[in-house]
């Protein structure tokens, strides 16, 4: 198998493993974290944390989520380079330009600290952590098959599908989302083993917590179909816009802590720990922001709120996630985006149905739609976010509704930004993944492994090399096609010399980057992608 490659019946097995695994890695984490909030805050009943925090000491709802922090940031530094989080983005990044891997030793470091966040007060998601957890067991047995990019990144989706749909007990949405978040593609080799591995995640997460949905609706949610389509085509929009008003809030206020870290002097292992402080002193006020926070999104879609009580707890809860993930604690976004979604829809059907109540249906029933428009237009996932929503709260009934602001928030946000959350995150990093494989795959070479060395047949001309060199036309040995090309078209060369820069030395000549080598070398992977996309 490892020297050959598993059949595939063999694959299947495979597939059907790394699902349980990931099942399994998922319940536990998620049985983690409840054990953790309940030890923390002194309650047995998790799912209603909010509530029941609002009767503690104001001193022990600030003291939480600073000693969270520390913890989460000595984690950090100790098993990161970086000091940041892994999370759903490295993994789209691992299946697009790694064959499928991501960190080992940086994801298990960043899983454990999502843990302490979630814990204690960090108002992020789970789904995050538990994609990258389980991607970073589909890594483990990617290296121990020596599986290609095409098994790797399979064998990722599997691991995807798995951990979702055991986070969330959605197996349709736990495949699709695999397929059309991280693998960014719908290849027909790649369904059976991710519905198997996804099925295997579902039946774990079933075995615990038995067939019930994550959230229990009002029976009664009824659309008067053609007169109410248009205010759910409005509320679309708004949701589109609200999606993108929480992306581009914590990208402001991630710059602006990178900001203030640098101009202090912070240490980077404080960061969470000063994140900590704030979130804890805004749960004072408002306990609602306090983890993952289905309690709330469960009201919403009940119309348990007011709708200024909708209105503040949206604003608030973006405030939350923007410092948690400015902080560098943990966690994912599409629980956040959830709860978001909900309290706006659930504010717009309240004015929606006041105004004309002849004509409308329940304003939960704007909740539902609003919860489904935000979180797809944050993941960029119009089909896995509509199908995660029927499957979170049962109701298949009001899908046209669901549909409709979906498709519009998903489309106006879109615009605003690079496609998505976590696409424009790798965009923050100088990782192109938003344009498509003509834009990343020229990353993926360097001009060191496509040069013709001097000893090579048709290699470059020294004496034309050492000129053009002096002239300023060079590319450096650790760049790739991407910096290269454009170097081309400038210089008019049909090929560039290779070198290595010194400080008190003249660049050193290892060889030439020819334009036909590199042409050739990317069209061989843009004929790759597309082969493995329409297998």
């Amino acid at each position: 198998m490892r020297r050959q490659g598993p059949s595939q019946f063999q694959f299947w097995l495979i597939a059907l493993a790394i699902g349980v695994g990931a099942g399994f890695a998922a319940l536990f984490f998620r049985k983690a974290i409840d054990a953790l909030q309940s030890t923390l805050y002194g309650t047995q009943d998790v799912a209603h944390l909010h509530s029941f925090a609002e009767t503690l000491p104001w001193y022990w709802i600030l003291i939480i989520p600073i000693l969270g922090g520390l913890i989460t940031g000595a984690v950090l530094h100790l098993f990161t380079p970086d000091g940041r989080v892994r999370s759903v983005a490295d993994v789209i990044e691992g299946a697009a330009m790694k064959d499928g891997r991501v960190e080992g030793k940086a994801g298990i470091a960043s899983a454990f600290a999502s843990l302490v966040t979630l814990s204690t007060g960090g108002s992020t998601g789970r789904e995050g952590p538990v994609v990258h957890m389980a991607s970073v067991i589909s890594s483990w047995v990617s290296e121990r098959l020596h599986a290609d990019g095409i098994t790797g990144r399979d064998l990722l989706g599997c691991a995807v599908a798995a951990a979702v749909s055991a986070s969330f007990n959605a197996p349709i949405a736990g495949a699709l989302f695999a397929l059309e978040v991280v693998l960014r593609h719908f290849a027909v080799h790649a369904f059976a083993p991710i519905v198997i591995a996804s099925v295997a995640g579902t039946i774990i997460n079933r075995l615990e917590f038995g067939g019930v949905t994550e959230f229990h609706l009002p029976q009664g949610n009824t659309l008067e179909f053609y007169v109410e389509l248009p205010a759910f085509l409005l509320l679309g929009l708004i949701c589109g816009v609200v999606a993108f008003a929480l992306m581009r809030t914590v990208f402001i206020v991630e710059d602006a802590a990178n900001q203030v870290q640098a101009g202090t002097g912070l240490p980077r292992w404080l960061r969470p720990a000063v994140a900590g402080a704030l979130l804890g002193a805004l749960a004072i006020g408002f306990p609602h922001i306090i983890g993952v926070g289905y309690e709330t999104t469960s009201a919403a879609l009940t119309g348990q709120l007011l709708w200024h009580e909708a209105i503040v707890f949206a604003v608030l809860k973006v405030i939350a996630v923007s410092i948690t993930m400015a902080g560098r604690m943990g966690g994912g976004m599409f629980s956040p985006a959830l709860m978001i979604g909900a309290l706006t829809g659930l504010a717009f059907g309240l004015v929606a149905t006041s105004i004309f109540p002849e004509v409308s249906g329940s304003h939960t029933l704007y909740a539902l739609a609003g919860m489904g428009a935000v979180a797809a237009a944050v993941l960029g996932a119009p089909i896995s976010t509509t199908m995660i929503v029927f499957e979170l709260t049962g109701d298949w009934q009001t899908g046209l509704a669901v549909m409709v602001a979906v498709s519009l928030s998903t489309a106006l946000a879109s615009r605003l930004v690079d496609r998505s959350f976590f696409l424009t995150q790798l965009e923050r990093r100088g990782i192109h993944l938003a344009a498509g494989p003509q834009a990343y795959l020229l990353a993926m070479f360097r001009a060191a492994t496509l040069m013709r060395k001097p000893e090579d047949p048709g290699a470059a001309d020294p004496d034309r090399c050492a000129e053009m060199v002096e002239d300023g036309i060079y590319v450096d040995a650790n760049a790739t096609l991407e910096e290269a090309m454009p170097l081309f078209d400038k210089a008019g060369t049909p090929f560039l010399p290779v070198v290595t820069l010194h400080k008190d030395k003249a660049p050193q000549i290892w060889g030439a980057l020819f334009h036909v080598d590199a042409l050739k070398a990317f069209n061989r992977a843009l004929a790759a992608t597309a082969a493995e996309e329409h297998s």
